[in-house]
Formats: structure tokens, sequence, C-alpha cells
């Protein structure tokens, strides 16, 4: 089981984890042990996960997100597997906890109509200035 917030926890039968082989260092350790972690959440069919945040989570896994409804996260960042599990799981936990945020509305505002004549007035002398840079007539 794995807390996310106060009212949000995932089950163990909503997690699933994949240990493959890890690339980069290693040396010949590295074609034996598979210590990178493929921990997949089944965010669609989640009961304890509500509507909003499945769709904010959809949009903030981006790429993770598979076509079935799960979250995909992989890590092989260390050497050892229990360390990339962690990571993993902190991972999702910190996705699912972003998600959980609602985004503050955005209240739209009008240029004053004094910053409008400001923006005017600005832009003709500067016209004024630049059109003086003319050729002098004798």
């Amino acid at each position: 089981m794995l807390r996310i917030t106060d009212t949000i926890t995932l089950e163990d039968w909503e997690l699933t984890e994949q240990f493959v082989r890890a690339s980069g260092p290693g040396g010949q350790n590295v074609n034996k042990v598979a210590s990178a972690v493929e921990l997949r959440f089944e965010a669609e069919r989640s009961p304890n996960v509500p509507g909003p945040v499945k769709a904010r989570l959809k949009r903030l896994a981006g790429r993770r997100w598979t076509k079935d409804g799960a979250v995909v996260i992989q890590v092989d960042e260390t050497r050892h597997q229990a360390r990339n599990r962690e990571i993993a799981r902190d991972r999702l936990a910190e996705l699912v906890r972003k998600a959980t945020e609602t985004p503050k509305k955005r209240i739209k505002t009008r240029v004053s109509l004094n910053q409008k004549r400001k923006r005017v007035e600005a832009k003709k002398r500067r016209g004024d200035i630049k059109a003086l840079r003319g050729k002098v007539e004798e």
C-alpha cells in the first residue's frame, strides 16, 4: 500500500513492478542482474483516485501514460534494485500528489484606457524621433 495524501492511498493490486536489466555502468555484472525497475500503476481502474485527479494525472504523465490507462515509471539510476524501486515509488507518489493540486482559475483583467493612451503616446514620440533621422535637405 502506498499512501499519497490523507484521502488517496494506492492498493498493492494497482501497482505492478517488473525488474529488467539496466543500461549504463556496472561492468560485466550489468548483463546478469535485473536492477532497473518498471513500476506500473493502473490509474484508469483505480477506485481511490477521483476523476478530476485522473484527468490531471493523465496530462502530467504525458508519454508515461499508456493506451490502457496506466502510468509506467522506469528507473535505472542506481545499481541497487531496492533503491531503484524506492525511487520509482517516490516519483509515482509525487506525480499523483501534483495531480491532486487544483490549478488556480485565471481572472481576466482589462488594460485601462489610460495605459492604452500612454502606450500610443510613447509610440508616437518614438516615431517622431525616428522621423528626424532622415536625410538633411539643404
